[in-house]
């Protein structure tokens, strides 16, 4: 079990997506200020998704993205929100696809 675990490891390692992801995230961990706007981003945008069903999402979403509007439109910060975005979902697929072959859920 653990080589196929550290296979894995490396295949993910060697995707398009791994290397998208930490291209970008060694070109915004060099501009400090950047970086710290992007988590304060992040953080408010998990916040919101992760609030519960009482919260309008839709319009707290709206809210932020309006509040980070211009901030959201530098092509450092789009390359680097697409590239985890990218990445994330890739890995929600496989660990989808891992659990369904399971029959876990």
């Amino acid at each position: 079990m653990e080589q196929a675990i550290q296979s894995l490891i490396a295949a993910i390692k060697a995707t398009d997506e791994y290397f998208g992801y930490h291209r970008c995230k060694d070109k915004i961990k060099r501009q400090p200020e950047l970086k710290s706007r992007i988590d304060e981003f992040r953080q408010r945008n998990y916040e919101i998704q992760n609030a519960g069903p009482e919260e309008d999402v839709f319009e707290k979403m709206e809210q932020l993205e309006t509040e980070y509007g211009g901030f959201l439109e530098d092509p450092l910060v789009e390359e680097f929100l697409d590239a985890e975005l990218a990445f994330c979902r890739m890995m929600q697929d496989m660990y989808a696809r891992i659990t369904d072959a399971m029959d876990f859920g």
